[in-house]
């Protein structure tokens, strides 16, 4: 029985070329004519006079964003909770405190109503951050508003939603810092990877400085602050340019299987597919599903069917408020009782997701689900 995955790179023979001008050119270790060109592309894509700095990871990308955002040990961070930990986690690197925010039900994204309730209660942020979720434009404009009021600094975590736009604008260039990554299942790949933007050429070279263990313009080793090890590598950042010509043909075999899922599941009343904005334009990084509260059929006996089948799921990200690591961190939320985002942990599943799945696929997939049902 052929094995349907949740999501997995698609190459195309270019990243091969390009890797092998990395070799032919002995450009192998970090730095070299790849990084510096795919730089340029991320940040040509991206719009918007957009600067860029290529790292090791999305989570690198996000750990020097809050540090060039200013937060310091003990400051308050605002941050989604339904998210992955990644999102988060380099608060902690910091020895900051995140404070989480509830999800709104229109986006899945964070509320920007909750978002003024945690500004009443702390007043004095160091940071926001806010993220896309599963590709879906969060109501970006009202968040980037609200910063700005209240003069905190807003990073942006796009690493789920490179492609996405808002208004016709590519999600990523709203904040003062953005975010993408380039893990193997997100919409273009490096095997592993992310990217850290900035209108703020300065910045980008800020960060660059840290991500190359922050050593001085000196003729020996000199090291005035803490640096890191998080520059990509000429051959990783190879497959990304070689990946860079195909990511609207990546975003576009990903929203007909959002569409072809949401066609075959509009008769049955108990299934909902995560909303889009309609503001916005999803990459519909994932698909994914809820189901309807007091539906016999749960999350898990169709993950465990389609699991049988060997067909790969996943749950929807467990909310960080949730989360044992985070236990004694704040959490705002506008409704009484459950959250919003606990409510869809609760009632929701992540769809296989892989542009390579084939109509036969697909009827697979769906037979099994709408099974469950009958």
């Amino acid at each position: 029985m052929k094995r349907i995955c949740l999501s997995t790179p698609t190459m195309h023979g270019t990243e091969q070329q390009m890797i092998q001008e990395a070799f032919d050119s002995n450009w192998i270790a970090p730095l070299g004519p790849h990084v510096n060109a795919f730089q340029k592309e991320i940040a040509s894509y991206a719009g918007d006079n957009s600067h860029a700095a290529v790292l090791a990871s999305g989570t690198a990308a996000i750990h020097l964003a809050v540090i060039l955002a200013g937060v310091r040990e003990g400051d308050i961070v605002f941050a989604p909770a339904l998210t992955f930990s990644a999102s988060v986690n380099p608060v902690c690197y910091e020895k900051a405190v995140p404070v989480f925010v509830d999800s709104e039900r229109d986006t899945w994204n964070i509320d920007p109503c909750a978002l003024e309730k945690a500004f009443q209660k702390y007043p004095h942020p160091a940071a926001v951050i806010a993220v896309h979720l599963y590709g879906t434009p969060a109501k970006i404009d009202e968040i980037r508003s609200i910063c700005d009021q209240h003069h905190v600094p807003l990073i942006e975590d796009a690493a789920e939603s490179m492609g996405s736009r808002f208004k016709g604008r590519m999600t990523g260039t709203f904040g003062d810092f953005g975010i993408y990554s380039f893990n193997g299942n997100k919409i273009i790949t490096t095997s592993g990877g992310g990217v850290l933007l900035s209108h703020d050429e300065k910045i980008i070279e800020r960060a660059v400085f840290l991500a190359t263990q922050a050593r001085d313009q000196a003729r020996y080793y000199q090291h005035s602050t803490i640096g890191y090890n998080y520059r990509m590598s000429n051959v990783l950042a190879a497959i990304g340019r070689g990946q860079m010509p195909y990511i609207d043909e990546h975003i576009r075999k990903k929203k007909e299987i959002y569409r072809q899922y949401q066609d075959a599941f509009s008769d049955i009343s108990e299934i909902t597919m995560n909303p889009l904005n309609f503001d916005g334009d999803a990459n519909n990084w994932l698909s994914c599903m809820t189901i309807k509260e007091g539906c016999p059929v749960t999350p898990n006996q169709i993950m465990d069917a389609l699991a049988d089948n060997q067909i790969e799921t996943r749950p929807i990200w467990k909310p960080m408020n949730l989360q044992p690591v985070f236990s004694d961190c704040d959490f705002i939320q506008i409704e009484n009782g459950i959250s919003v985002g606990e409510d869809i942990f609760n009632r929701g599943l992540c769809l296989p997701s892989d542009i390579k799945n084939t109509d036969e696929d697909m009827e697979r997939i769906i037979g099994i689900i709408k099974r469950q049902f009958l």
